[in-house]
């Protein structure tokens, strides 16, 4: 069992490239069959300036390969990036 405060101690790491997203604020639990569905990363702007603070990354929990002791494994296309690029510079 763990419980959603070691889930938030451990680095959100993307596979596709190596990169840190961050670590995990929410979780997303569905009421009807009480599984989580997504887990949120919280936006820091640390990642190369491309989030504003206010942005979060919701990863649906299909996309969690692993989690281990102190990283948390997960598949993060890159549009995302892309896509949350331009919503920031439109803004």
């Amino acid at each position: 069992m763990i419980r959603i405060s070691d889930f938030q101690m451990k680095d959100v790491v993307n596979v596709a490239d190596g990169r840190k997203l961050g670590n995990i604020d929410d979780i997303d639990i569905n009421l009807n069959n009480g599984k989580i569905d997504a887990v949120i990363v919280g936006g820091s702007g640390k990642m190369l300036g491309l989030f504003r603070k206010d942005e979060d990354l919701i990863i649906p929990w299909n996309n969690i390969l692993k989690i281990g002791e102190d990283v948390i494994l997960v598949r993060f296309k890159e549009e995302t990036f892309e896509k949350s690029e331009e919503v920031t510079e439109d803004s």
